[in-house]
């Protein structure tokens, strides 16, 4: 929710302690003072020697060492916001400011995290609280997919809302204020930084963000809310049939999916975030932040480890490690892993396989086509076995 690596995105400058840190190395520049020496006092606004306006703000005590200075790393991002005074401007941003001062008058813009064609995040306070406000952009609501996308953000508002009631046992934003007809949410802004600023990251996390990341997401697998919000978003003989006349899926991968199917029809299916990409993850000092809630439902068993899976294409012993948590649960939770696995890889191929990609995505093109072929093999073993 909160990186800018999305597709369609503008990219904004760094905030935080990484962009703040680079600054005073700089001859002529010192951090922003009230004067004679002194610091400023939080959520005052100064100026450096540039004429960039910034709040100032303390850490929170988590985020300090024994010393009582900021540790690198610790939910850099709540430190410092820099205003720009350009994207807040642009027409898409002023019009779903004017939604966000409907619902929240005190809602103090400060930095655009995302403009892109569906989505619009602007970071900023309420009082001395940071907060974030995600809103439907207004190009999106004249798109060929505006119902879906509304229908989403409605569904992501009741996720929200319903986690109020009952709170889930993962770390997510706490939900400020949210208006469902105009597509607003304003969230808490959490301290941390995404464990991938890209889809298919180059460099993965590192293996403790891997593990802490694969504990958060089995907790909410294991999950059972006492709540009616969440449906079953995906039509799993659907896909399979779109994904076959696409001709992504030959006959017999078509075959052999539904025979799976067929054999878990009788299994208990889990809650799952149903978008657990990465990026979607914030790695901040209390531990994982799930964010982006959009697709969260039911689903068959392993489906937000087969969406990792097929993410984590450099790391080995993390894909080593999701097997082994997708086969711990029995035969049956292993053949529910392989169908989410197919499809997600299918979903994988449709979205990025296009003309004119350059170098790079066409070796991740590759790797995907590698990925899909050693799911069909494991398939057809498991199908073999029945």
């Amino acid at each position: 929710m909160y990186s800018t690596a999305s597709t369609g995105t503008r990219p904004t400058a760094p905030t935080g302690v990484d962009g703040a840190a680079a600054r005073p190395s700089r001859p002529g520049l010192r951090p922003p003072t009230a004067g004679a020496g002194r610091p400023a006092p939080r959520g005052t606004e100064v100026r450096d020697p540039r004429g960039r306006t910034t709040l100032v703000t303390r850490p929170l005590p988590e985020q300090l060492g024994r010393l009582g200075r900021p540790m690198p790393g610790r939910g850099g991002e709540a430190f410092v916001d820099r205003v720009d005074p350009a994207a807040l401007q642009t027409p898409a941003v002023r019009a779903v400011l004017a939604n966000v001062a409907r619902i929240c008058p005190a809602f103090l813009p400060r930095q655009v995290l995302r403009e892109g064609s569906r989505h619009i995040l602007v970071a900023g306070t309420i009082g001395r609280a940071p907060v974030v406000a995600k809103c439907l952009a207004p190009g999106a609501l004249r798109s060929a997919q505006a119902e879906l996308l509304v229908e989403r953000f409605h569904h992501e508002v009741a996720v929200y809302r319903a986690f109020v009631r009952h709170r889930p046992p993962v770390r997510l934003p706490r939900l400020v204020a949210a208006d469902h007809d105009r597509c607003v949410l304003v969230l808490e802004r959490v301290p941390g930084r995404p464990a991938a600023r890209e889809r298919h990251p180059v460099n993965a996390p590192t293996p403790g963000e891997v593990r802490a990341v694969l504990g958060a997401v089995r907790t909410l697998n294991l999950w059972r809310p006492p709540t009616d919000v969440f449906g079953k978003p995906m039509d799993y003989q659907t896909e399979i049939t779109r994904f076959h006349s696409l001709g992504l899926l030959t006959d017999r991968d078509a075959g052999d999916l539904r025979g799976l199917l067929h054999g878990l029809s009788s299994v208990p299916w889990q809650l799952c975030h149903g978008d657990a990409l990465l990026g979607n993850m914030l790695l901040a000092p209390s531990g994982p932040v799930l964010v982006d809630w959009e697709q969260a439902g039911w689903y068959l068993p392993g489906y937000d480890l087969a969406v990792l899976w097929s993410v984590l294409s450099g790391d080995t012993a993390a894909r080593r490690q999701i097997s082994q948590l997708a086969q711990s649960g029995g035969t049956l939770a292993r053949d529910a892993f392989l169908v989410n696995l197919t499809l997600v890889l299918m979903r994988e191929l449709r979205l990025h396989d296009l003309p004119g990609a350059g170098e790079e995505q066409r070796i991740m093109i590759r790797r995907l086509y590698d990925d899909a072929a050693l799911a069909r093999r494991a398939v057809r073993a498991a199908v073999g076995t029945r």
